[in-house]
């Protein structure tokens, strides 16, 4: 199979699909490789260290579009990329469609096969191609929040581990999940008062044994929701539905009651955000003000630590991708239902239920798209 490797366009995005490692396990496989020059860039990843891999450079990411069976992404396809796409090319990339009206009509429209980290399943129904980002974005909310919780952005002027004699910031994380986790470890280990809601008691077990007393659990109901949210210095969205839009959990309402230059971080954000009043925002430009609460509301927040982040995804999407070179599409998702669930778009349809029940799609099921 030919497969293509363009440059990130993303605002403030410098991860890469393919690792040089990666091409070099692709090639090893017999496929073809391209990547756009400069793609690796930012990750200190050189063209000649692709071309030692076996890869082929090209310039510029039309003849990637154009010429490539595969597209290997990061991020979901800026418009200028969409309009490259051809009917019947394979897309891998995250894609989040639920949220995002018009890069789903683009797909469908251009009849590409778009399968989607973030819906590819594990064998318990873990998400094993998100999980990795989820862990970095979890872990650099609290570094975010800590940002922008000083005065000098905006925000309370709290130090969130506080000082012996002054009382440490609260950090409320809404979602006891990947993302929720991490970012109570981050917030835990500076010394924070953290406090995690979640409304399955089995999630809440779990991290309650997990933290012991270095952190604190509540079952998320709309009363201990906005108790926590009101008393809170830092809150962190980590709430998912796989696929779906977020669940708007914090209201603009609620924004009244919190505290003054309080900070809300939505990790959520990829989905529609879990905060009434979030809006996409880049590294450019991260936080903005809403009734007194600054918002951090960042869209590829691994973007920021991309070797890290980078060589994470790695691990865990080559697997797929050198099963989808070798077996080609159907016959990868015929061996591997986990991988089948990633499909999100075939043929001009929509093959994932969330996203066609939001955005008011017929739902096709994949099996169709596999007969």
């Amino acid at each position: 199979m030919l497969i293509g490797c363009p440059k990130e366009i993303k605002n403030h995005e410098y991860r890469v699909g393919l690792t040089p490692e990666s091409a070099r396990e692709l090639a090893r496989h017999g496929h073809e490789v391209w990547i756009e020059s400069g793609a690796g860039l930012g990750i200190d990843a050189t063209d000649e260290e692709y071309r030692t891999a076996g890869a082929k450079i090209v310039e510029g990411p039309d003849k990637i579009f154009a010429g490539c069976e595969m597209v290997v992404k990061v991020k979901e396809p800026q418009a200028g990329e969409r309009s490259k796409l051809r009917e019947g090319q394979i897309l891998y990339t995250y894609l989040h469609l639920a949220p995002d009206r018009e890069q789903t009509v683009d797909l469908v429209n251009a009849g590409v096969t778009a399968i989607a980290y973030e819906t590819v399943t594990g064998p318990h129904g873990q998400l094993p191609l998100l999980k990795p980002m989820s862990q970095v974005a979890g872990r650099m909310s609290v570094q975010a929040g800590a940002t922008a919780l000083e005065k000098a952005h905006g925000g309370r002027g709290v130090l969130l581990g506080g000082v012996p004699g002054v009382m440490p910031g609260k950090v409320v994380v809404i979602g006891g999940g990947v993302v929720g986790f991490n970012a109570a470890q981050m917030a835990a280990g500076v010394g924070a008062d953290v406090t995690i809601l979640d409304r399955d008691p089995e999630v809440l077990e779990r991290v309650g044994t997990h933290f012991e007393t270095r952190a604190k659990t509540r079952f998320s109901n709309a009363a201990n929701l906005h108790d926590a949210v009101c008393q809170a210095d830092l809150v962190i969205g980590a709430v998912l539905i796989p696929g779906a839009a977020a669940p708007k959990l914090v209201t603009r309402e609620m924004l009244g009651d919190m505290q003054k230059g309080a900070v809300l971080v939505d990790v959520a954000i990829d989905q529609g955000g879990c905060f009434e009043t979030s809006k996409a925002t880049t590294h450019d430009n991260p936080t903005y003000v809403v009734d007194d609460i600054v918002h951090y509301c960042v869209a590829n927040m691994p973007g920021a630590v991309a070797r890290t982040s980078t060589y994470a995804l790695n691990n865990v999407t080559l697997p797929h991708a050198l099963q989808i070179a070798d077996l080609g599409w159907k016959g990868a998702m015929r061996a591997n239902a986990h991988l089948a669930e990633g499909l999100n778009v075939w043929d001009g349809k929509v093959t994932y239920q969330a996203v066609a029940e939001d955005l008011g799609y017929e739902y096709v099921p994949v099996e169709k798209a596999l007969a």
